[in-house]
Parts: C-alpha cells; structure tokens; sequence
C-alpha cells in the first residue's frame, strides 16, 4: 500500500484538505535571466522527492532534491530557455545548465559531426527541443508528466520522442519512460545519451561508485591516470582535468553512488536496450560533478566515429524503440 510520508495514504488523506498540502505538480513561466519565458513543471511526489521539469528544454530534469537535500549539479549558465541554444560546434556547453537528467540525441552525442547525415554540434540537439506537454497530474497513485518532443527537419529526420515521467506517491523514486519513433521516410540514425548529473551535498569527499560492468576502459590518458580510483569522490582540486570512462553494461544494468557521512544512497537503473554507460568524473572548483550516462551505444567519439567502427545504431521507418531509466534514493 502506498504511503505519504509515513502514513497509508487514505489514512494520510484524512488529516489534509488536498492532496497538494503534500503531493503536486505546480506550473510556473520563468521571468529573469537565461530561463525568461520558459515553461517549468515543479514536482512534490509526498515522499520527499522533489524536482522541475522543463518542457521547453525536452521534458528534462533540472534541480530536485531528497528531504531538503540538492541531488543534482547545476551549472554557471542556469537552465536556459532553448532560443539561447547556440548549435554549433561545442556551443551547447553555453547553455549545459547540469541538472539530475540531461538527454542527449537523437541522431548523434558526443563531439560535433560533419558527415553523410549532415551538420550537428556536441550532444545533438533534443534536450533544446520543446515538448508538447499532453499530460502534467497528481494522483493519489502517482505523479506524472508526458509529453511528445519532435526533432525533424524538411528533407531530413523525422523522430518523435515520447516521454513519460512518473513517480509513485509517497516513494523516492522516478522513472523516466521513453519511446523513439520514425515517423519520416528513411533511415535515421539513433544515438541516445542520459546525462545524469549529480552534485554537493549527495556528491562529496569520501563518496564512493558501484558500477557492475562487464568491462571499463578509460577514454583517454588523464582517464587512464585515474583509474585505479576512478569509483572514489575526492574533495574539489583547482585544475582537475575530467576524467571519463567507458562502463560494458553487465547483467545488472545499475550505478551506486552511496553518502555514509550524509546516510544517503542513490541508485540509477536503466533498461536492456542501453547497453554501456559512460563516467564523467570532473571534480573540479566550480565543476564538482560526477555524470552517470547510459547510452545505447558504447561509441563516446561521436556520430563519425560510430558510423566508422561499425557502432552506430539506426532506426527504421515506422520502428518505435524503448528506453528507460530509473532513479531512486534511500536513507541507509
């Protein structure tokens, strides 16, 4: 049975006026600076979850927190209203404003691309896209937005993004529910990225990372440097250098990242059909940040370099693919 805040939830709902007082989804337009204008979805699930989503910025995930307690990293450049989306190149670092779920895609993540499918810069261009919001509710079951986001361009891709986030009332966890479906004429490709950006407090010195994987290869020297502690949090250094490596997903397809000093655990888990999941260990002053990123391709190269190892995955027309990703917190 479910629970709110420690009660069965008609037992809860006997001493409320509204289910508001303690589960809801409050609308709000943002006013100042980079975010002016843009749509943001607060939710309060009555369990202590607590996070915005921004349909104007493909129904990602900005702040949220656990009990009073930040989950997410947020950047310098705040979470933008998508018409400051600079595409080219590397631009979408002006406008990356972290948040606990980033997406990346459709048709390509990772450095910019120039090649047979065309132009595109770093991470692709979904999480600027805005979404057509067809759901936004709090029940006494479970909160839950959906919403359809549409990346397409005349002569080019026609991809449908549907995307269903939901939690359960009274739990500590979400679930972010996607389809991907060609609705054009040809073959499109298909690279999804889930960027998952956690920060202090949750993130700290002495943290430590459980990824069951397969394998783990490091992307580069200053990766291969670290990583004999690449599952180890250290305090902020002035200068450190990110370091990212390359989880095989394994028959559990999980990330642990567990607070003992804070009593706080939490735990990603994402579906069959992503099967590798990178590391972004940057624990930088001003960048302190560690990237859990499940991916439905283990190529971090980019959409050139899939293409040329043989590890870029298409969508046919008409073809609907699933992806999902769950995040949950508990006190331990």
């Amino acid at each position: 049975m479910t629970n709110i805040l420690g009660l069965p939830v008609e037992q809860a709902l006997l001493r409320v006026g509204s289910l508001d007082q303690v589960a809801r989804i409050d609308s709000f337009i943002d006013a100042e600076g980079p975010a002016r204008g843009a749509r943001r979805l607060h939710v309060v699930n009555g369990g202590g979850l607590e996070f915005d989503v921004h349909p104007d910025r493909g129904l990602d995930i900005g702040a949220a927190s656990y009990e009073g307690l930040p989950l997410a990293w947020l950047s310098s450049t705040g979470i933008a209203a998508p018409g400051f989306y600079e595409p080219d190149g590397r631009g979408w670092l002006r406008t990356f404003g972290g948040g606990l779920v980033t997406t990346c895609g459709l048709d390509s993540f990772g450095p910019p691309a120039d090649d047979e499918d065309g132009v595109v810069g770093m991470h692709g261009r979904v999480g600027h896209l805005p979404a057509r919001v067809t759901m936004a509710d709090a029940t006494r079951e479970r909160v839950i937005v959906a919403g359809t986001v549409r990346q397409t361009a005349v002569f080019a891709e026609n991809l449908a993004l549907r995307r269903e986030i939901s939690s359960e009332i009274g739990s500590s966890i979400l679930t972010i529910s996607d389809t991907v479906t060609n609705e054009g004429a040809n073959p499109s490709p298909l690279m999804v990225l889930y960027h998952v950006n956690l920060g202090w407090p949750l993130l700290d010195e002495g943290v430590t990372l459980d990824i069951p994987a397969r394998s783990v290869v490091a992307r580069d020297p200053d990766a291969e440097a670290g990583f004999d502690a690449k599952y180890e949090i250290g305090a902020p250094v002035t200068g450190f250098r990110e370091q990212v490596y390359i989880h095989e997903a394994g028959a559990e397809r999980s990330a642990r990242v567990t607070n003992r000093a804070r009593g706080l655990e939490l735990t990603l888990r994402y579906s069959a059909t992503l099967p590798a999941l990178f590391e972004w260990k940057m624990t930088a002053t001003g960048h302190y940040v560690l990237g859990l990123e499940p991916a439905n391709t283990p190529e971090i190269q980019g959409r050139a370099a899939a293409r040329e190892s043989g590890r870029l995955p298409h969508i046919e027309p008409g073809e609907t693919v699933a992806y999902q990703i769950s995040i949950e917190v508990a006190r331990i």
